[in-house]
């Protein structure tokens, strides 16, 4: 593993912790805040990839189990994946992970709706997967309730989707940091 791609992986878990500043928005019909932290994830899938994007959440998940305050609201510790929004937040590396993974597949076809796509899928339904499942075992209400409860969240995501793609899609272009070798060059070599 290169000095420079630890770098950015720890790059983006200050730039998730840095999201958590902004304060969470929570709604009376849900125990889970709106936070501003996804859409570090989804910009962390897109921009580094599966491997580096799935390792700064990962790292990220890890400081707030050892207590860091890093949410948003400034929460942090074993109890916060104990609470309602614990399998959103635990679902943050497998959704940086299949975001990268998917940036990474088509990265010679990459375009802004292939990012949006890309964010929404692994960004919004991945996450949600997680955290409706584990909402709806943690608070003891059916799966389809929580699951109606979250559709709260989804204009926000998408928003988030979209910025990330365009943000993701200007950094391709300027300063791509996933280099997938050309299929046309891996033959001739």
């Amino acid at each position: 593993m290169k000095l420079k791609n630890m770098m950015y992986a720890s790059f983006f878990v200050a730039v998730i912790a840095a999201l958590g500043i902004l304060p969470p928005l929570v709604l009376p019909i849900s125990p889970v805040p709106i936070t501003a932290q996804s859409l570090g994830v989804m910009l962390a899938g897109a921009i580094l990839g599966a491997r580096y994007g799935g390792l700064s959440l990962i790292i990220f998940v890890l400081l707030v189990a050892f207590g860091a305050p890093l949410l948003s609201g400034g929460r942090g510790g074993i109890s916060v994946f104990l609470g309602p929004s614990g399998g959103y937040i635990l679902s943050w590396p497998i959704a940086a992970f299949v975001i990268g993974y998917l940036v990474e597949k088509y990265w010679h076809k990459m375009n802004l709706a292939r990012f949006i796509l890309f964010n929404v899928f692994g960004g919004i339904i991945v996450i949600y997967a997680g955290g409706v499942t584990y909402l709806s075992f943690n608070t003891g209400i059916p799966w389809g309730t929580a699951a109606y409860q979250a559709l709260i969240y989804i204009p926000g995501d998408i928003a988030k989707a979209i910025l990330a793609a365009v943000i993701a899609m200007q950094i391709k272009k300027a300063y791509p940091l996933i280099k997938k070798a050309n299929p046309i060059q891996k033959n001739a070599a």
